[in-house]
This record gives structure tokens, sequence and C-alpha cells, in this order.
């Protein structure tokens, strides 16, 4: 069965019951039992749901597992991970992870004995300290956020199973449909379902996927002990939004690699990063091991801290917000980004901008249409001379509004710019009552003609009448 087929059907056969075709929330935090000991499969929600249960197996076999523990967010299923550790045990964590990975690492583990020493995975001659440290466990990250570095998950794999070390891969960036971990040889694969796999920014989740029993013994425990297990209403959500996972990542990478396309030849750019961007570094691993580069794009602007902040706070269909993975575009620029959510300040870089290509169309109002970036800090302004849009995709129209449109620096606009949006508004709106105006006037002028002749005929009529009937 392919994955479209999957996603929409594994995990969602039709109500025994009832024959729904839709499974029902199971919203119940209890189950009754049928005599003292003895259930129908389910005795409370934090030891499990059938809606954990549905979820679960679709999300397992679109991962390529056997088994799958869902959880309240992406932290509870990373805090389920963790905390299967030891005080002692060390984990070989890659230097880029996720911020809040990190966190968690360094304020809540670590003060119980745990030891996480960073290596930057993506050069093969780290590879070596797998076998000086053996790790209780090795957390990978590909790719990465924010850098969108890349890493070998074969290889990686391949060396820690050489001193039995289990290899986890945070898999959020890419989603099951462009990568799939356990295939490469990774042992756990986690991921915040919060994101592409649910796919529409109105529910949290998180999952955990693996072919090893003993871990998902592991996952379970952690689950109903620490309490960790999501929503029946959540887990229903993401359910019903990984039907279109497929549909919606090819649009997701389509959109992200014209952006980044796009963004590379903008003079206002220092760097841009996609997987699948000819000018990453890390590009023939990416197209090793992921069938697609997935919808984020990091990148760099050739401007001081205020340009940036203007031009990421008036975009016009980018909504300046975290998270990723819905099918609205988002873009992201934390310069304040507490310590305590960065691993080694040398492996970010300050003006980091993350843009998270949703699923608009790419062109006419959307991001690749006429004046997408119609002021870019320090920069060129850039037109759309692309093909027809073909694909559903939708880019950025870079608009910034009022007042950020008053800015001006040395440098701000270099080459030919686009007229301001906001004179043109004014002008539409001055030519639409203008419009209003004489139509209503024309209208008037007609209807008082109509009127009067109407008026005339009636008058006719009137005393003509009787001289017809003499």
């Amino acid at each position: 069965m392919e994955f479209e087929t999957r996603a929409i059907h594994v995990g969602q056969e039709p109500d025994e019951q009832t024959g729904a075709v839709m499974p029902p929330i199971y919203a119940t935090s209890t189950f009754a039992q049928i005599r003292p000991g003895e259930t129908r499969g389910y005795d409370y929600t934090r030891s499990g749901n059938p809606n954990f249960t549905r979820l679960g197996q679709t999300l397992a076999s679109l991962e390529g597992g056997a088994y799958a523990t869902v959880f309240g967010n992406g932290m509870a299923a990373i805090t389920a991970v963790l905390s299967t550790l030891s005080s002692g045990d060390v984990v070989l964590a890659e230097e880029n992870v996720y911020g809040c990975t990190f966190r968690i690492f360094a304020q809540v583990f670590e003060k119980f004995g745990l030891r996480v020493r960073y290596v930057d995975f993506a050069d093969p001659e780290q590879f070596g300290v797998i076998a000086e440290e053996r790790p209780a466990l090795v957390w990978l990250e590909s790719p990465t956020n924010p850098m969108l570095k890349i890493l070998d998950i074969a290889a990686i794999s391949q060396e820690a199973a050489k001193v039995g070390a289990p290899v986890l891969v945070d898999n959020t960036f890419a989603s099951p449909f462009f990568q799939r971990p356990l295939e490469l040889g990774a042992t756990l694969s986690l991921s915040s379902t919060t994101k592409y796999v649910n796919g529409h920014s109105d529910c949290l989740g998180g999952v955990v996927v693996t072919n090893d029993a003993a871990w998902q013994d592991k996952m379970v425990f952690a689950q109903k002990a620490v309490g960790l297990n999501p929503s029946p209403f959540d887990t229903w959500l993401v359910q019903r939004g990984v039907k279109t996972l497929a549909l919606r990542m090819r649009q997701h990478h389509a959109n992200a690699l014209a952006i980044a396309e796009r963004l590379e030849v903008a003079a206002s750019v220092k760097w841009v990063r996609h997987p699948f961007l000819a000018s990453h570094p890390h590009v023939e691993v990416a197209k090793k091991q992921m069938t697609g580069g997935s919808g984020i794009v990091t990148l760099e602007l050739d401007a001081d801290l205020d340009a940036t902040t203007a031009f990421v706070s008036g975009l016009s269909i980018f909504a300046l917000a975290e998270s990723l993975g819905g099918i609205e575009s988002l873009i992201d620029f934390d310069p304040f980004e507490p310590d305590d959510c960065r691993v080694h300040q040398d492996v970010l870089a300050a003006g980091k901008i993350g843009v998270e290509a949703g699923a608009e169309h790419a062109h006419g109002e959307g991001l690749l249409g006429r004046r997408w970036l119609d002021r870019v800090p320090h920069g060129t302004v850039l037109e759309a001379r692309g093909q027809a849009a073909q694909s559903s995709a939708a880019l950025v129209r870079a608009r910034l509004r009022s007042p950020h449109r008053q800015v001006r620096q040395p440098g701000l606009l270099r080459g030919r710019g686009a007229p301001s949006e906001l004179t043109a508004a004014s002008s539409f709106l001055v030519f639409s009552i203008a419009s209003w105006i004489a139509s209503w006037i024309a209208s008037w002028i007609a209807s008082w003609i109509a009127a009067s002749s109407s008026r005339s005929r009636c008058y006719r009529t009137r005393f003509a009448a009787p001289s017809s009937m003499s």
C-alpha cells in the first residue's frame, strides 16, 4: 500500500459498532470494566484511549515502524525518551539540536546526573567519538533546527551499532513523507506532530516510533507514569491532518525551494539554506536519504537589526510567528532568544531568519507574484519572472505595511524599486470613489429622464383619451 493510501486508511477503518466512516472522538477519562481488573482494552485515558491507538497505528505505518506511542507534544515525547536514562549515562547530541531540547538537557536532566556531549555530526571525522564514549543514546536531528544541517543517518547509525548505542532522530523538519529514519538504521524516530504531521496549526502532539519492543514498553510506561499523554481530541485532529500529509509536503517542498532559489540571487541576502538547494553544503547527503527537502528556508540578510526587524514585522502573507508545518506560511526572527535555548553561539547565525513555506498559491498575489519583495533591507527589489504557476504554491508577497514603509536608510533600496503600496492603495481608493460618484450621478440622471418621460406619457394619455372617445 502506498504512503498516501496508508495515511488515509491505516488506523482509520470505519467504527466497528456504528460503521462511522470517520472514527469518533473518545472524549472520556475512564472506561467501564466488565468485572474488577477485566477491561475491554482500556481503563483510564492517561493509560490509553482508542484515539491514541488509531493514531499510533497510522504513524507507525508511515514511519516504517512496528510501534508508535503518541504524546501531548513534541517535548513530552523528548521527555519520555530521556526519562528512560539513568544518572551517569552519556548522550552524544548533534550540536545544532532544537533549542528546547538543549534546554531540557541542560536545565532538567543534567541536574539528575545525565551527561550530554555535543558533537558536529555533519563531520564524518567526528563519528569516532561514538566508540570513544560508548553512549547510552545518540541524539540526532536532520535537518537540524534552525541551520538545516543534514546528517548522514545511515553512516552514524552504523557507527553506533558497533558499540550497541541506540540512535534517535528528531524527524520533525522532514516528516515521514520525505525521510524515514528507521529505514536508515535509527532505533527511534521522534516527531512533534504539532508540525507537518498535523499540518493545520490547531493542536499539539508528539510521537516516538520504533521497531524495538523493549523501547516501545518504555514509551508506554513513560506515557502513563509521567503523565505525557495527549488529549483524545488532539489525536483526532492529528489523525485528520495526516490524511493530507503527502499532498501538503510536496507543496511545502516546491514553495520552499522556489523561495530559496529567489533569495539566493538577492543582493540583500548573505546566505540562504534549503536541503535541496544546490549550494547547500550537505545537498548530496540530503538527496541520498530524503525524497524532498521539506518546507523550511533559513537565511541571513545583509541588514542591521532595526532594518531586519522592520522587514519581518511587515510581511502581508507570512505571519511573524513561532512553529512551523502548518499550511499557512510563517516567518520567524528572534534575535532576543534566551541563552538557555542555545547550544553554541558560534553554531548559530546572529541574524538568521527562518521561513516556513505554506501551501498558498505561488503567483499573482502569492509569494512569487510581482513585487513579491517590495522592500528588502539593504538589498535589491526583486520581480518574479518565473514560469506560470503550474502548482498551487504560494511563497510570499512581502509587502511592508505602514509605518515601516516610511523607513529610510542608506542602501535600503538599490536598483529599480516597486511603487509604494500605500500610494497605490490610496490611488485605487480615490479612483474607486470617483468612479462610484460618476456612476451614481449617471444613474440619477437616467432615473430623472425616465421619470420625466413617464410623467409626460401619463399626461398625454390622461388628456387624449376623452378626445379619442369623442
